[in-house]
């Protein structure tokens, strides 16, 4: 197998969404607002769809299961659980404050593992915040009475955003996208969100969201997080078509944002697929002879393969692949 497969994302509508996922990136929904497109996942709650298979429009896991996962995802990442969950989430609200369990706090619910994700700062609105970590020390009994008491702001620690900001959020950090705020995000493949603050919202029904406070009291790392994470933000390379920054290399995926300006040829892996998700301007991909056209908004996985892709044109992309951190 060596043609690309071209994902389509599942749209999520939550209360606190906007329009600039359909506005900017062409993302479709029968729902009024688009909060988050799942572009890569193999989540059971959304699985994303190959839309260019020989049989027609196949969820991705179906997908991987017709073909093998060795073909589609390489022989370094034989597992679904394995491949990240990679998003475009648009705040024009604020998001709750919560925090995500670990490994093993999350296999012990009954879940293959945790979440870590990081987050890369499409654009955001003038003075936009987000929540990353306390701002104190506390005790899970103080912890405890200030989401009791509805004084969790308090001890949050705010920080300011801006256009092309990166944050590393490992599991365990209390954190919140704030109103105004357009990220891509690369996460482990979890859904599981422990909900601690939401600012007393309502949803359509007229009831408070659930919060989850014994098992956010539980797993919280309740210290003030280092926002430069060493796993973060490490280095530029400059190429004569444009540039690679890594943005993450964690022990579970490694993501880089490529801005290119002309033609790019890129080593491909007999081992390990790589997924590209474009967030700027328009260009071709060509792979193993064939040219396919490429967007702002296209969300592409390349299997293993022997040779090199070429991608040519302006664009500017997030490319990201898959460790499993216990091989």
């Amino acid at each position: 197998m060596t043609k690309p497969l071209f994902l389509k994302g599942v749209t999520k509508d939550y209360i606190w969404g906007g329009q600039k996922l359909r506005e900017l990136f062409g993302k479709k929904s029968d729902s009024e607002n688009i909060a988050e497109s799942w572009e890569l996942s193999c989540n059971k709650d959304g699985i994303s769809t190959v839309t260019d298979s020989e049989n027609g429009d196949m969820p991705l896991t179906e997908y991987i299961e017709k073909y093998g996962a060795e073909n589609v995802l390489g022989k370094e990442c034989m597992k679904t659980e394995s491949v990240p969950l990679i998003k475009l989430i648009d705040a024009k609200e604020p998001l709750s404050v919560q925090v995500h369990p670990d490994d093993d706090y999350a296999r012990k619910k009954g879940f293959p593992n945790g979440k870590t994700e990081m987050w890369y700062v499409i654009d955001a609105e003038e003075d936009a915040k987000l929540v990353y970590g306390v701002n104190r020390k506390l005790t899970r009994e103080e912890f405890r009475q200030h989401i009791e008491d509805g004084t969790l702001e308090k001890v949050l620690n705010y920080v300011p955003v801006k256009k092309g900001d990166v944050f590393y959020i490992p599991s365990g950090t209390l954190h919140a996208i704030g109103k105004g705020i357009l990220i891509a995000e690369v996460q482990q493949n979890c859904n599981l969100t422990y909900r601690v603050y939401d600012y007393n919202r309502k949803d359509s029904e007229g009831n408070l969201r659930e919060l989850h406070i014994d098992d956010a009291v539980n797993c919280a790392h309740l210290i003030p997080t280092e926002i430069n994470q060493p796993f973060c933000n490490m280095d530029i390379f400059e190429y004569p078509f444009g540039s690679s920054r890594i943005l993450c290399a964690c022990d579970y995926f490694v993501t880089c944002l490529i801005k290119e300006k002309g033609k790019a040829v890129w080593s491909s892996s007999e081992e390990l697929y790589r997924h590209i998700l474009v967030l700027e301007g328009k260009g071709t991909l060509e792979s193993d002879g064939q040219i396919y056209d490429i967007k702002k908004g296209d969300s592409i996985l390349l299997p293993p393969m022997k040779g090199d892709y070429c991608m040519k044109g302006e664009l500017e992309y997030l490319s990201t692949l898959s460790l499993d951190a216990e091989e």
